[in-house]
């Protein structure tokens, strides 16, 4: 019960993995991906098929260098040719399985290996698994001869790296010319941190270096974490007719898995050992992923922000802007200087507006034109105003966005150009302020009719009340300065005191204020309308947030059940790695002269350290 609940844990796992993306292109995003790839596929091509059958026959998988002459000795093990060696580098041709006739039904399926098709002869396909029966091989035992770890192409290596992940058992082959290169310890020490089983042979040993190159890949192997791996060392010697080496040469590796095959509990333990390494390295990979969740969700969010930020700034400038005296200015304050008079008249009403008031209404009887000139020069400013602040905000945007890895991308993918407003802002800009226009005349004349004064409220037009309205609520907060302060000054307190013959002043306080929250509402509105396409291209990456929590949840699912499971499956008390080495034979030495076959030699790397 406790595997079949594992089993559904790492399916959930598996699933959780597999939808997750990381599509913004941020440091080490390709690392990540490249980690969260292999370990769905160790689940899909290892974990889950050896889970459900753990009497399965234990898997060798032979991989290693380029040259490091893998084949040859898969072939020696045998002791007949089932994988030809390549000798145009690079070898592309189908990766070889070796098994007991009797054990064909484990790997004619896709329990195992999933993703590559089966045949019984070689091909030149890397996707395609050759399945070779072999009567001389021990049941419980496979063998399969991999691609080259360090190929110059990139399938046979990928492929060499997801068989390895699908081994029970590492037969890991290096020469003695290559066996400190990077990228075969890159795998050797993937192979430790994973607690795999590993077995290392140092090929092609010329003999006068036996004593010195096995002693110091042994020392190696100490330091990074496999100290308890057997190191076979294979002398550098002539093959036969046939390509084999000879039988002395390789005697030790065949006898040692030979020895795997027929103990059960050493097998087992190999099994075992691999597996529970295997799911641990999937548990740990839960903290490297959600980091790196977590960070495209923090860079999407901070692109969106930074947009918000732009465009709630553009909103908040002409909020201000359009309450602090900076609309009436030229084109506006000469208009409404028409509309209530010459400059001499209008000084006069600076100094005593109240009883110049019937004055000034019967100068405006009938709607003149002069307040229309108003309301167009009104809409003109606004519209400057407004336009120039969509592009600011567009203008912060882009530039905000090209200082981030993630906005140069969204910015490169996008299918609209975001480094200056829409063509659409403009008319936008216009129709939201002959809205704003409307909402004034509404408030005034819905107000204006009831009113006592009604009848100076018709003498001066709903155009009239209108734009006075609009010039008292651009000078509500009083930013006008110096010269400013005499001239639009007294033009806003001749508004106010205009509207406070006709309204009242409690109801101009009321009136201003709405209308001052209707413009910024239409303002806000139109901007947010600007700002959805800059939001519409974050979306578009679909950065999912969601999917770390989902990880989360499925490696707790799995480390709750995975000690039950190891912990009911019976196994012997020592590591699978301390009972291999204890079948190893001592090192070997031989005093023979080189006219003479040298012999195979096991070492413990404990011993060479």
């Amino acid at each position: 019960m406790g595997a079949e609940e594992l089993s559904q844990s790492l399916s959930l796992l598996r699933d959780a993995l597999a939808g997750v993306r990381f599509p913004l292109n941020l440091p080490e995003r390709d690392e990540i991906a490249a980690r969260v790839r292999g370990a769905v596929g160790q689940l899909d091509d290892y974990v889950l098929p050896r889970l459900a059958r753990l009497d399965a026959p234990l898997l060798a998988v032979v991989g290693g260098s380029t040259g490091a002459g893998k084949s040859t000795l898969v072939n020696s093990v045998i002791g007949r040719v089932v994988s030809a060696p390549g000798v145009i580098r690079p070898t592309t041709r189908s990766p070889v399985l070796v098994h007991h006739p009797e054990d064909a039904d484990w790997f004619a399926s896709d329990r195992i290996l999933p993703g590559l098709a089966r045949s019984h002869d070689s091909v030149a396909d890397a996707r395609t698994l050759q399945v070779v029966p072999e009567p001389s091989l021990p049941r419980g035992l496979a063998i399969l001869d991999a691609p080259d770890v360090d190929s110059v192409v990139a399938e046979n290596r990928a492929l060499a790296g997801q068989l390895l992940a699908a081994a029970d058992l590492w037969l890991f082959v290096t020469s003695a010319a290559r066996y400190a290169d990077a990228v075969p310890w890159e795998y050797l020490r993937s192979a430790a941190e994973r607690q795999a089983v590993v077995a290392v042979v140092l090929d092609r040993v010329p003999p006068a270096a036996m004593g010195e190159v096995p002693a110091h890949l042994g020392q190696m192997m100490v330091q990074r974490g496999l100290a308890t791996s057997p190191l076979f060392a294979v002398p550098e010697t002539s093959v036969d007719a046939r390509g084999l080496l000879p039988v002395s040469a390789i005697e030790p590796i065949r006898g040692w898995l030979a020895e795997l095959a027929a103990d059960a509990a050493t097998r087992h333990a190999v099994v075992l050992q691999t597996l529970d390494g295997a799911i641990g390295s999937l548990v740990g990979l839960s903290g490297p992923v959600t980091e790196a969740i977590g960070a495209q969700a923090t860079a999407s969010e901070l692109l969106r922000s930074d947009a918000e930020a732009s465009f709630a700034e553009a909103v908040r400038t002409v909020s201000v802007q359009t309450a602090d005296g900076t609309l009436l200015r030229g084109e506006v304050l000469a208009r409404w200087h028409d509309f209530v008079g010459t400059g001499e008249f209008f000084r006069a009403v600076e100094q005593k507006i109240g009883s110049l008031r019937d004055r000034l209404m019967a100068a405006v009887r009938g709607e003149p034109k002069q307040a229309v000139d108003v309301r167009l020069a009104v809409e003109s400013g606004m519209e400057v105003l407004i336009r120039e602040e969509g592009e600011a905000a567009a203008r912060r945007t882009h530039s905000a966005w090209q200082s981030h890895p993630a906005g140069r991308q969204v910015l490169a993918s996008a299918r609209v150009d975001l480094s200056r407003a829409s063509s659409e802002f403009e008319v936008g800009a216009q129709q939201a302020i002959r809205d704003w226009q409307a909402d004034v005349m509404g408030l005034v004349s819905s107000v204006g009719a009831s009113k006592r004064s009604a009848a100076r409220f018709w003498a001066l037009g709903v155009n009239g009340v209108g734009v006075a309205l609009m010039i008292l609520v651009f000078s509500q907060t009083g930013g006008l300065v110096g010269a400013e302060l005499g001239v639009a000054g007294g033009t806003a307190v001749l508004a106010q005191r205009l509207l406070e013959a006709i309204f009242g002043e409690d109801a101009v306080r009321r009136l201003a204020k709405q209308a001052k929250t209707q413009l910024d509402g239409r303002v806000e509105a139109l901007m947010a309308r600007e700002l959805t396409r800059y939001l519409a291209e974050v979306d578009a990456i679909d950065v999912r947030a969601e999917q770390a929590g989902l990880v989360v949840e499925a490696v707790e699912a799995v480390a709750r059940v995975r000690p039950k499971v190891v912990s009911a499956v019976p196994s012997p008390p020592a590591a699978a790695s301390e009972l291999m080495a204890a079948r190893a034979p001592l090192p070997i030495t031989t005093g023979e002269p080189a006219t003479e076959p040298v012999l195979g030699v096991v070492l413990d790397p404990q011993e060479t350290s």
